[in-house]
């Protein structure tokens, strides 16, 4: 146990950086008996609760924690800086650490190493793009002006801005990382179907990554559409196809007969072989890791890269602040684009009935 009574024996856990109190409260406000806590040099255990005990003679308040084969850790309140919530995606008793063995420390030492790697890894690929020669993607203005005419709506003036600088960049020498961040329905796709035309137009591949199948198949029908009228495949990989499809299309990627393909995961698949991939768009980019992103980036030093977003990620916004990524803003509404609305209610089946027949019908 750690029984800290006295002021003096206090000490500070060795590499913490101090949280502030509002943040430490903030963080366990709320915790419910049998959460899954970790502890700062001694591992994930279970939160069983509050509890007070004597010490020579004073009373104080300890934070108790089961960890495995049911060994409890006592933590004293005054170093609760030490305990945070567990945000794993698992709850499985498995993961409890052992109180008195080095596994807490050998898992940290190695999770450490995995992240300096990836770290290494990253900064390589960084530094390979900042020396290559990027390719220069340049439309014919005419055809250009044609495919924009497919677009029934007019531009917004953020949306003019974020295409423009998209298309500056890739007719730039050096090879574009640009993020563009809107609101849902803001208009990011209609910049990634711009550059698309952009690139396939100029003989090069396009791979859009999508998070979901769901997604995939509306962006497969949106360009399919789009570009009806040009000769450019547009192609997809997804679980919904057969493996018969999937396996023309991935034959079809290697001998430069996709020009636009479209897909999940799938597409960072060992088995996926470019042949002459020039721009990588990423929907959504905060749904995917930071290994998944990069992939594509490492596969050829001079590709460009284009990630949409509605939520940018931490990281992402510290790349763009320190001048590693460009950024572009879409913050106004186009004016045909009805407000979202909101509403609380009881719980009513007629209710839930009508808003997904709603949805389908849309």
């Amino acid at each position: 146990m750690e029984l800290f009574g006295r002021r003096s024996r206090t000490r500070k856990y060795r590499g913490s950086v101090g949280k502030d109190p509002e943040s430490i409260i903030r963080d366990l406000k709320d915790l419910q008996v049998d959460s899954l806590v970790v502890h700062g040099e001694h591992g994930i255990g279970k939160y069983k609760g509050l509890s007070v005990m004597m010490i020579d003679d004073i009373s104080s308040e300890f934070l108790t924690i089961e960890y495995a084969l049911g060994d409890l850790l006592h933590v004293p309140v005054t170093l609760m800086d030490q305990v945070s919530r567990f945000i794993g995606q698992s709850s499985d008793e498995s993961i409890l650490s052992h109180l008195g063995s080095d596994q807490w420390k050998k898992l940290c030492k190695k999770t450490k190493k995995q992240a300096y790697d990836v770290a290494a890894e990253l900064l390589e690929i960084y530094a390979n793009r900042a020396i290559a020669v990027g390719k220069s993607q340049v439309a014919n203005q005419k055809d250009y002006e044609n495919f924009c005419n497919g677009f029934e709506y007019v531009l917004t003036r953020d949306q003019a801005k974020a295409t423009e600088d998209v298309l500056d960049d890739m007719a730039a020498s050096k090879s574009m990382d640009r993020l563009v961040c809107g609101d849902v329905g803001f208009g990011k796709t209609e910049v990634a179907l711009r550059a698309a035309f952009t690139s396939a137009i100029n003989g090069y591949q396009v791979a859009l990554l999508v998070p979901t199948t769901i997604l995939a198949q509306q962006h497969f029908e949106t360009f399919n559409e789009r570009f009806s009228e040009w000769p450019i495949t547009i192609n997809m990989l997804s679980r919904l196809q057969t493996s018969t499809k999937n396996n023309q299309v991935r034959e079809d990627i290697e001998k430069g007969k996709a020009d636009i393909i479209i897909g999940t995961h799938a597409l960072l698949s060992d088995k996926v072989v470019y042949k002459n991939l020039g721009l990588v768009i990423v929907d959504e980019e905060h749904r995917f890791g930071v290994r998944h992103k990069e992939k594509l980036k490492a596969l050829r030093k001079d590709v460009d890269y284009l990630a949409l977003t509605a939520t940018p990620i931490p990281r992402t916004l510290n790349m763009a602040i320190g001048e590693l990524k460009d950024i572009s803003m879409i913050s106004t509404a186009p004016e045909s684009r009805i407000p979202v609305k909101t509403y609380i209610s009881q719980w009513n089946k007629s209710l839930i009935r009508e808003a997904c027949q709603r949805e389908i019908s849309r």
